[in-house]
């Protein structure tokens, strides 16, 4: 695991240190968790948006069967 340093006002942090003694859990897991948590929603947004596109749109290519001479031309 990488190492990271963060700038925090000392409320920030007193608030931070506590929220993470109240969960039994140390601040570096708080903070690791809420990137992973944030992050992967961000993943998942974007293919579920990926995904109602492609829904959205199904294309047609009226029955034709593509191959890869067709595709490739050389």
């Amino acid at each position: 695991m990488k190492n990271i340093t963060l700038a925090l006002d000392e409320e920030t942090l007193a608030a931070g240190r506590d929220y993470a003694r109240r969960h039994q859990t140390s601040l570096n897991s708080l903070v690791r968790d809420l990137l992973r948590k944030n992050a992967g929603a961000d993943r998942a947004a974007a293919l579920n948006e990926l995904l109602r596109v492609m829904d959205a749109y199904p294309g047609n290519s009226k029955g034709r069967k593509w191959r890869r001479e067709d595709l490739y031309a050389r």
